[in-house]
């Protein structure tokens, strides 16, 4: 073995002398020096070497390495580079690669079209602070002191005055002590509610409500106008029926349900078999309201209406968890 390690290393000093670029000079370190070189080549051969010759020809074979490692080192310096071949910076060859731009997050999109909407419809847009008074998120809006909604389980409290706002109707209450009838405005936004995070429920949502105030209005205006936003939303042909309930802030008050657009009202997992998805809670002011922000009741009247944007969502897209919305995955969020 030690004429063979004789033999590489002259011939390592011939190729070396050899080299003029830094490919050839590429080519040398991949034939002597790389993991599957010549060099590497006698190390693997080491093992077959009587045992007590074996640390003579190893310090051979390190030896020869360093060697051969100095003859790159000291060429590349002479060639004025690192001994790899030049890299363009820019392969002409390659095919184009295509732009990736971003889109809106559902929840977006969905609000984006209800405020399209009932902007062309007349409306304005209004927003408020999401970290909310008591007065505003529930006095002014005619809850009394002993309401469920302001038991702790519901309710998100930062202090003994201040906590995250539970609906988007303190917004009603600002607009209205900013501001004198005739109004007519939308307020979206987010909310929270302390309440177990499941596939119906999350502690964060959003809610766009709505507010009209004037002299005059009916419920026939609160009807007729939600009507036109169900049918441009949801497309013509679906039924709809109000049904009678409870609102502190509005009184008379209702639910809407539409005929459910997926099985055509014969009954499907969507709406539980009913036939019917609720979508928005409406109704007259309630008098106390206005008493609140300084309105004469008997002079002005006025609807409201508040829904869901992530039901909204879930119901338009057939989507059966709201968790999904806030997940972030890319699969998800590639649908729309």
């Amino acid at each position: 073995m030690q004429a063979e390690i004789s033999s590489l290393r002259a011939a390592a000093e011939n190729a070396i002398g050899a080299v003029t670029d830094a490919r050839g000079l590429d080519e040398f370190r991949v034939t002597y020096l790389a993991r599957k070189g010549e060099i590497a080549a006698l190390f693997d051969r080491l093992k077959t070497v009587p045992a007590q010759d074996r640390p003579a020809f190893g310090k051979l074979l390190n030896e020869l390495r360093a060697a051969v490692q100095q003859m790159h080192d000291g060429k590349s310096a002479a060639l004025g580079g690192t001994g790899t071949p030049p890299v363009p910076a820019l392969d002409l060859t390659l095919p184009g690669r295509r732009g990736f731009i971003g889109t809106k997050h559902p929840l977006t999109q969905t609000l984006d079209e209800i405020k399209a909407i009932f902007v062309s419809m007349g409306f304005g847009v209004a927003d408020g602070p999401e970290i909310e008074d008591d007065y505003h998120n529930f006095e002014a809006l005619n809850f009394p002191p002993d309401h469920p909604a302001r038991d702790m389980q519901d309710t998100f409290f930062l202090s003994d005055r201040a906590l995250l706002r539970t609906h988007t109707s303190p917004v009603q209450i600002r607009v209205m002590e900013e501001h004198q009838p005739p109004l007519r405005v939308i307020m979206p936004g987010r909310v929270y509610r302390n309440e177990a995070i499941s596939a119906r429920s999350y502690c964060m949502f959003h809610q766009v409500e709505g507010l009209c105030v004037d002299k005059g209005v009916t419920f026939g205006d609160l009807k007729g106008t939600l009507i036109e936003f169900i049918t441009r939303y949801y497309g013509q042909g679906l039924k709809f029926r109000f049904r009678p309930t409870f609102f502190p802030f509005t009184e008379p008050s209702a639910d809407i349900y539409i005929s459910c657009f997926i099985c055509g009202g014969r009954g499907c997992r969507l709406c539980k078999q009913s036939g019917w998805l609720e979508i928005l809670g409406c109704g007259m002011v309630d008098p106390n309201v206005f008493h609140a922000v300084g309105y004469d009741p008997e002079v002005f009247t006025g609807y409201a209406f508040g829904m869901g944007i992530d039901r909204i969502a879930m119901l338009r897209h057939g989507i059966d968890d709201i968790r999904l919305f806030f997940d972030n995955d890319i699969r998800f969020l590639n649908q729309f």
